[in-house]
């Protein structure tokens, strides 16, 4: 499975998933590449908007490491009971060396499937409760950026700037297929899955 983390602002990073209705072996083989590239760009959480695929499902280690911690591979998750609020630093695989700091609540009721096609009913809290919302959001098209206060986000609109211009220069050298055509690219997926 050839797969590669995606950088903003790649559109599928802004695209809605759409949901899984099948698992089949190759579904297998992308969570388990999806979990290799979630170790290698050492994170703890991975969404597949990440890789470019247009599918509602992540997978996560809140330890980040490989024989470490729980691996964790979500299928159409849902979100509901929040408690509390806490703020951490978040970053993201898809932003490198972009943090900020990130207002979400402490806990949460996740639905949703594991890669079996098991139920997953279950309150997470802590940093896993984080990294579940953090993903989900990448599902739905939510950078953690946009969840930051207008004030704290702009420190972080050069590097986003720089960002763009890089991926619009690749873009038009050929590096990168222009948007119109990665966004057609997406409904060889939806088709086959959703």
């Amino acid at each position: 499975m050839d797969l590669s983390v995606v950088s903003f602002p790649h559109p599928t990073l802004r695209y809605k998933s759409k949901p899984i209705m099948r698992v089949d072996a190759e579904l297998h083989a992308i969570a388990d590449r999806m979990l290799e590239l979630m170790y290698e760009h050492n994170g703890v959480g991975l969404a597949a908007n990440q890789v470019d695929l247009p599918i509602r499902m992540f997978v996560m280690n809140p330890a980040g490491k490989k024989d470490e911690g729980e691996e964790w591979v979500v299928i159409n998750p849902e979100i509901s009971k929040p408690k509390g609020t806490e703020s951490a630093e978040e970053g993201c695989l898809s932003l490198p060396g972009l943090y900020g700091d990130v207002k979400r609540p402490k806990s949460v009721y996740l639905s949703a499937y594991d890669i079996s096609g098991k139920p997953i009913e279950m309150e997470v809290d802590g940093f896993a409760s984080r990294v579940i919302q953090h993903e989900k959001d990448h599902l739905d098209g939510v950078m953690f950026f946009d969840r930051m206060p207008d004030e704290s986000r702009r420190e972080l609109d050069y590097q986003l700037e720089e960002m763009d211009t890089d991926f619009r220069s690749k873009q038009s050298t050929g590096a990168i297929p222009p948007d119109d055509e990665l966004v057609a690219r997406l409904k060889t997926w939806t088709d086959k899955y959703a």
